[in-house]
């Protein structure tokens, strides 16, 4: 048989000691709970848009501008009347009343963000829209892009629909 002895002076060590550990122990289990609480899941719920369903859905028919925001007011009606088809090879064609304005279109993925890159040379209302787009919104029958300016801070946006 093994006796140990504690002198009261060691005995109030360990007893402070012991509170100073489970008061440390609960000081950390409240921080890694709080780091837990405040830590926000970046999934918002929603599947993300594939370039793939992008594509194979832009290619289908013809399109409409149908709203375009560029930084601080709207610019809709410098698209009235067109109608943009996105061909093979890339080839986007603006055509109004037998004129045609060609540009070119391609998606690609940015930092797991689906874009459009629309590229227009001539004319001025057309180079306005040539960036490249973040799509926001896909379904068989619209299209929405938003663009955030890395230059002065503003968003343009930019809504296709099927004709």
């Amino acid at each position: 048989m093994i006796v140990v002895r504690f002198s009261s002076k060691h005995f109030c060590e360990f007893a402070v000691n012991y509170a100073k550990m489970k008061k440390a122990i609960f000081i950390l289990s409240a921080i890694t709970l709080f780091l837990f609480i405040s830590c926000k899941k970046d999934d918002n719920g929603t599947t993300p848009i594939s370039t793939t369903s992008v594509a194979n859905t832009i290619v289908s028919g013809t399109w409409k501008i149908t709203y375009y925001w560029d930084k601080d007011h709207e610019e809709t009606a410098n698209y009235s009347g067109y109608n943009f088809t996105f061909g093979i090879g890339n080839i986007l064609t603006a055509t109004k009343t037998g004129s045609s304005i060609t540009g070119t279109w391609t998606t690609l993925l940015d930092d797991s963000k689906t874009k459009i890159v629309l590229g227009f040379s001539t004319p001025t209302s057309f180079v306005e829209i040539s960036d490249d787009w973040h799509v926001i919104e896909r379904t068989d029958s619209k299209i929405r892009l938003q663009d955030i300016s890395g230059g002065n801070g503003g968003t343009d946006y930019l809504t296709f629909e099927k004709n």
